[in-house]
């Protein structure tokens, strides 16, 4: 089994694995070197942006990538791109992460079609416009927590046990969630905002609430071989969501891809740790709140099980 340990080796291969044996093969025994499966890497709002550009990388590095957005268009498009211009190879999964109920079918058909997980990156955010004011899905959780955060916290859940199966002392499987340095206290008094809404919040709150949930999970994998991670990647990136509020781009997403990408591939981090770009950071205070979290997770559990 190769896993993302080996991914650099991968990217020197003509074939989107590594190669047990790179020398001559034995006549008497094979017809050809043997070839080691490709890692499998999910990445969660991989048809544009960030998303977009790790897959591109990580396809590039010879990993299988599956692609996943709303959008089968654009994401047939990223596809494409892998398998053609890469060494990797690719698929896409349609999923709104607004309904908890898709991402039950996401995670079904992944464990359906897949078996063996790698990676999974829960990188798919939004950022709602102002004008927008406050949305609500259809079973009354607020988007911003909804998509950034609940989604991917029940998108994990039932993944966990492919990481676990894939991972090894050596090479272990990772979760990478991309959150960001706009963080906000959670109110739990009042987390779905009924009465103090504006977007920076349920923004700043749903990333902040990513970090819990790291840390949390990484006690909990703590004696499985799957290494945990939070980053925020970088400031206000050239993405079309940063771009679409008529704000000034201050880096290329570039030094985004390269934050998430070294999560991915990088020996001897720590887990349960967050990072700033490429450098280990300290969250907000309410990160490191025991009682806080344990209330996220009650919350959580309750909006999972109880919709």
């Amino acid at each position: 089994m190769m896993g993302v340990g080996v991914l650099a080796a991968a990217a020197m291969l003509s074939l989107p694995g590594a190669r047990a044996d790179a020398g001559e093969p034995d006549p008497a025994t094979t017809e050809g070197p043997v070839v080691q499966e490709a890692p499998v890497i999910l990445i969660t709002g991989s048809t544009g942006g960030l998303g977009r550009e790790v897959a591109l990388e990580m396809g590039s590095m010879g990993a299988h990538v599956i692609v996943h957005g709303r959008n089968e268009e654009r994401g047939r498009e990223v596809v494409e791109q892998i398998t053609t211009e890469g060494i990797g190879s690719a698929e896409f999964h349609a999923a709104d992460l607004a309904s908890l109920d898709e991402v039950r079918a996401l995670a079904e058909r992944i464990r359906a079609s897949h078996d063996r997980l790698d990676v999974l990156v829960n990188n798919a955010g939004i950022w709602l416009q102002p004008d927008d004011g406050r949305v609500l899905n259809d079973e009354g959780v607020e988007l911003h927590f909804q998509v950034n955060y609940l989604a991917h916290v029940l998108l994990t859940e039932e993944l966990v046990d492919l990481l676990k199966e894939s991972g090894t002392l050596d090479s272990p499987s990772r979760i990478v969630n991309v959150a960001s340095v706009a963080q906000r206290p959670i109110d739990f008094d009042d987390p779905m905002m009924d009465e103090d809404y504006s977007d920076g919040r349920g923004y700043a709150q749903s990333k902040l609430a990513q970090i819990l949930h790291t840390f949390d999970l990484a006690e909990e994998l703590a004696d499985e071989p799957v290494l945990v991670y939070a980053l925020h990647p970088a400031t206000m990136m050239d993405t079309d969501m940063v771009l679409s509020r008529g704000a000034q781009a201050r880096v290329s997403v570039d030094e985004g891809r390269a934050a998430v990408v070294n999560l991915i591939t990088a020996e001897g981090l720590e887990s349960g740790q967050y990072f700033n770009g490429l450098t280990p950071a300290r969250a907000n205070e309410q990160a490191y709140d025991l009682e806080a979290r344990e209330r996220l997770r009650a919350l959580s559990r309750r909006l999972i099980d109880e919709p």
